[in-house]
């Protein structure tokens, strides 16, 4: 680990170290007989039918990226991808930030293309995630009856100043993207010559992740496959959206009986505390969850600690066994991908742009 790395994880870690004490003191009353109740009272056959929703968004992700493969490698079967994005989501994990590349360093070796256009897929990846995840957000917060389910109503208004946020966020990113997709090396040299003035790496660099933007858009061959792309985002995240009803029903208690908006609200605050993140142990995730499920929707602190913990569980962690078991079977080893596939993207990046 490097030690760019290695000062990050101090830095979470004390943030975390920081808001754990500050719940510790919150919640000073907190009963750890009623905690241990409640979770030994979960239904099994409720939470693994929860891990298998998210074992099948996990194909899910595999069908879009062969659909984002198609212009280059239309061989390319989904069976084939599915091993790669399990052992990539194992080693973000278990390893944190320093796997994130684990899972385009994978499709690249295994299906003979350049690292450099799987991290541009990689992009567009992550930007119908951000579209199909906005969708659902906004459907759970305007939708007829969602404030009755919010106890306080301020909280309701944060709640649909952020769904405003959001779709300005997407809209913008989808102008800059239509923008890209037409002039991208255009784009890309405007950018480096705004921001070199300032650092120029950091202006090369710039101008060399909107050119691997522009290429990654490229992958997009027509409306067919927009339209395919967005079906599948938005199933699988609400197939995610399933995962977390069955977790939180899987308790049995009136507290935890929420709806779908309740839990697509949940899960964006999952996606926001997962900035700060551990290796293996997460952190910001959990504590996310359970401060909304206790400061939000009012649901007592030991069931909502107890109910955040195995949502991570089932949603993050659970992937590790499976992932493991790939790498064996392909004689793959996490800390050497990981260094491999921030080496190859460091070398990419530090390529000139395209002329």
């Amino acid at each position: 680990m490097d030690k760019k790395r290695i000062v990050a994880s101090v830095v979470v870690f004390l943030i975390l170290a920081v808001l754990i004490y500050l719940q510790y003191r919150h919640w000073r009353t907190f009963d750890w007989p009623t905690f241990w109740s409640q979770t030994d009272r979960v239904s099994k056959v409720q939470v693994l039918y929860g891990i298998l929703l998210i074992y099948f968004a996990y194909f899910l992700r595999a069908l879009r990226w062969k659909i984002l493969l198609r212009p280059v490698q239309p061989k390319a079967s989904t069976w084939s991808l599915v091993a790669p994005t399990v052992v990539g989501f194992t080693g973000l994990a278990l390893l944190g930030r320093a796997g994130e590349f684990i899972r385009p360093y994978l499709i690249a070796r295994r299906t003979n293309l350049p690292f450099s256009s799987q991290l541009a897929v990689l992009v567009v990846e992550r930007i119908f995630d951000l579209g199909a995840f906005t969708v659902l957000m906004v459907f759970a917060i305007f939708s007829p009856g969602t404030a009755a389910l919010i106890p306080r109503q301020q909280d309701y208004v944060h709640f649909r100043q952020g769904g405003f946020l959001l779709i300005a966020l997407v809209v913008t990113m989808t102008v800059a993207a239509a923008v890209i997709a037409r002039k991208g090396e255009w784009t890309a040299r405007i950018i480096e010559r705004m921001f070199s003035p300032v650092s120029r790496s950091f202006g090369h660099k710039l101008g060399q992740r909107v050119n691997e933007f522009g290429s990654g858009l490229n992958t997009i061959d027509g409306p067919v496959s927009l339209l395919s792309l967005s079906v599948v985002s938005l199933g699988m995240w609400y197939i995610i959206g399933m995962a977390y009803h069955a977790v939180a029903h899987s308790y049995g208690v009136t507290a935890l009986a929420l709806r779908m908006p309740q839990l697509i609200i949940l899960m964006g605050s999952s996606m926001v505390g997962s900035i700060l993140q551990l290796p293996a142990v997460g952190g910001g995730s959990q504590m996310a969850t359970i401060a909304t499920l206790s400061n939000v929707f009012d649901v007592p602190a030991e069931l909502a600690a107890s109910c955040g913990i195995l949502l991570w569980i089932v949603t993050f962690a659970a992937v590790i066994p499976a992932g493991l078991l790939f790498a064996q079977q392909e004689r793959l080893s996490l800390r050497t991908l990981s260094e491999e596939s921030h080496r190859a993207g460091e070398a990419q990046i530090g390529q000139p742009p395209a002329a």
